[in-house]
């Protein structure tokens, strides 16, 4: 088979695979991130009810990135060990029937256990995924290809958002309070999905059980894949050990971290933000202005992440965005005494802190392979996302001190700002030669127009 026809069968099976895969792995982190997530549409119900205070809720609010940290990493080895489709499938069901066990949060004690173990049992998901697109996607399209999973965040707020406030305007249904009908729905929705997951997903092209690729096209994705992995593990850290101790992953901890402080600083608290821009109280009305941001989030996961690949550019493309959605943040602070305008920037902060993360991911999965890709960035996602833990807590504390709602939101930006900087001296630290190693050449040859024959090493 010539070059450029093996270009084309490699392009068939992208195509194919982007079609079959990310739909339902979007679905999958609707699902996850609305049962993380929608303990903001809860919160004033919640805390009427159980007489919650606001410490406790920021406590329990982000306790749960506490136990996704503690069992990421062994989360994602196992992933690696038994397959994509067992494991994520686990992860889903045991989740969603947590999640759903929320209805009997009576207490503080109880809430804080039952988010820590939520935490506990989603963790993995969003770090095995991003393994799991390193065995279906060349670097040169994962961006894009990313950028369809970070779907799943902004449609949760979209339709989740109405969806929530719709079942929290319902009361006394078999007995319970809005709030507890709430996390029953959607926890046994995602525990569903779940199980449809296991029977849904294969694990790798060359599996006996992918029927939506032809042979021709599982054996040169196979090859492109195969190839890659090795270049990774050939330049960089091998084995589990040395993936967790590489000063390189530690660095895009640091990145990871600023960024999960600046979306989590937000997704807990949009919907009452936005009942206090709208002077509404939570309800359907605030779910469907909620959606707004994370329209504006989803267009720009599709458009920025397709840009990158269009233009082969990564670093300075994430580094504006994050930059961008830093400022959007602390704009919608400064901003409370103009409700448009400080919706307005809420709208771009929110799409940056979103689109920034299918680019930024592209980081990790370039550099790290074989065992060392399952530890290392399951270790960037589980030390990222205690940013998920420390942003309601240091916004509570920023807003109390400084007794200015404002000053949460200032705090919140400035973080992310420090990563846009960060992001922007990724190479400086010796990150590009290890990212841009030689790659795979198979695409030689391949036409400039089509960004799926793109060299791997070409994307920077």
């Amino acid at each position: 088979m010539s070059q450029t026809e093996d270009d084309k069968v490699v392009n068939s099976a992208v195509r194919k695979s982007i079609i079959r895969l990310l739909p339902f792995l979007a679905l999958m982190y609707v699902m996850a991130y609305l049962d993380r997530a929608n303990i903001g549409f809860a919160k004033e119900a919640f805390q009427v009810d159980t007489g919650l205070s606001n410490a406790a809720y920021a406590f329990g609010a982000g306790v749960f990135f506490i136990g996704y940290a503690l069992f990421e990493v062994p989360s994602n080895i196992l992933l690696y060990k038994v397959g994509a489709r067992v494991w994520l499938s686990r992860i889903m069901v045991t989740w969603g029937l947590i999640s759903a066990a929320m209805m009997f949060a009576h207490d503080e004690k109880t809430f804080i256990i039952l988010r820590f173990f939520l935490g506990a049992s989603e963790a993995g998901f969003m770090p095995g995924v991003m393994l799991y697109l390193t065995f279906w996607f060349p670097l040169n399209v994962r961006a894009k290809v990313a950028g369809y999973f970070w779907f799943g965040p902004p449609i949760a707020f979209i339709l989740g958002g109405p969806a929530s406030g719709a079942l929290l305007t319902i009361h006394g249904m078999w007995g319970l309070h809005n709030w507890q009908l709430m996390f029953l729905v959607e926890g046994l929705l995602a525990a569903f999905v779940g199980v449809v997951a296991y029977f849904y997903l294969d694990d790798k092209p060359a599996d006996r059980r992918c029927k939506f690729l032809n042979e021709e096209e599982k054996q040169a994705l196979s090859r492109v894949i195969e190839k890659e992995e090795k270049a990774k593990v050939n330049h960089g850290p091998q084995g589990i050990l040395k993936a967790l101790c590489d000063p390189r992953v530690l660095y895009l901890c640091m990145i990871c971290f600023t960024i999960q402080v600046g979306s989590y600083g937000i997704a807990f608290f949009l919907p009452s933000q936005v009942a206090a821009l709208s002077g509404q109280k939570v309800g359907f009305i605030v779910g469907v202005l909620s959606g707004i941001p994370s329209l504006c989030a989803l267009f720009a996961a599709w458009y920025i992440p397709h840009l990158s690949t269009k233009r082969k550019e990564r670093r300075w493309i994430g580094t504006i965005t994050l930059l961008c959605g830093g400022l959007g943040v602390a704009l919608s602070g400064m901003l409370a005494a103009t409700p448009v305008w400080a919706f307005i920037v809420l709208c771009i902060g929110c799409a940056g802190l979103l689109a920034v993360q299918p680019i930024y991911w592209t980081f990790p999965t370039s550099y790290l392979g074989g065992a060392a890709a399952a530890s290392g960035i399951a270790l960037i996602n589980s030390l990222g996302n205690l940013g998920g833990f420390i942003a309601p807590n240091i916004r509570v504390w920023a807003e109390n001190t400084f007794n200015s709602p404002a000053a949460g939101l200032y705090l919140l930006g400035a973080i992310a700002i420090v990563g846009a900087l960060m992001l922007s001296g990724v190479f400086r630290i010796g990150i590009r030669r290890d990212l841009d190693s030689p790659a795979p050449d198979i695409q030689r040859d391949a036409p400039a127009e089509n960004s799926a024959t793109l060299t791997s090493g070409s994307l920077k």
